[in-house]
């Protein structure tokens, strides 16, 4: 397997995720209730270190595994699209108690009922794919 380094470096990070407790629908209940700073810290280090990858993808000193310059596309400007996805992620995280990533974690771990948001989130994804051309963009 050429790639045996990216699955062991997603199970390492599905490691840390655990540790770390950011898996825990405790915690991220918490957060949504203004109750704690442990997941308020733990995002806000993520886009911090987000913002000095991106410096270095943008001088060229970081490249992707086939050693090609990483190219990111600016995004459209959208304050509507932006809130009213950004309600909707949010309202989603907070009635489920997890986001995409972690859900991985959770089915790794054995919480078997996370296949059921696992669905939820794969029809969800199928629905906008269907009805995507109708919307504004």
């Amino acid at each position: 397997m050429k790639n045996i380094r990216f699955i062991i470096l997603g199970i390492l990070f599905g490691i840390i995720l655990s540790k770390a407790e950011v898996i825990s629908w405790y915690r991220i209940y918490e957060m949504f209730k203004f109750q704690s700073f442990h997941m308020y810290g733990i995002i806000g280090s993520a886009v911090v270190l987000g913002i000095i990858l991106f410096s270095f993808f943008k001088k060229g000193t970081i490249k992707n595994y086939l050693g090609d310059k990483i190219e990111i596309e600016p995004k459209k400007k959208g304050f509507y699209r932006t809130i009213i996805g950004g309600i909707i992620f949010g309202l989603g995280w907070g009635l489920i108690g997890a986001c995409p990533g972690p859900m991985f974690i959770l089915l790794g771990r054995g919480v078997l009922s996370i296949l059921i948001v696992i669905f939820g989130g794969l029809l969800g994804v199928l629905l906008y794919h269907i009805i995507k051309h109708k919307l504004p963009h």
